[in-house]
């Protein structure tokens, strides 16, 4: 079964707000810190063409939790977990 994959850093405000909003709603999700995995920079960069954090891939796709706003975040998170 595919796994969301959230690409984040300690620094990243937006970070600890999206794994926030995905721990407190029981979301199961693979946590990849851009500093310790340089190269997972490039993949958000060929994804989104830009880097921006946190990033979120699931099969294939991507979104992006830039400027955190739960309403927002939570419409986009189902619309990339949808089979």
């Amino acid at each position: 079964m595919p796994v969301l994959t959230v690409y984040s850093a300690d620094w990243c405000p937006d970070c600890h707000a999206a794994i926030r909003f995905l721990d407190e709603r029981g979301i199961k999700y693979n946590l990849v810190d851009v500093e310790e995995n340089p190269d997972a920079v490039d993949i958000i960069i060929a994804a989104k063409g830009k880097r921006v954090l946190p990033a979120l891939e699931y099969k294939g796709r991507f979104m992006d939790g830039n400027r955190f706003n739960k309403e927002k975040f939570e419409k986009d998170l189902k619309e990339l977990l949808v089979d």
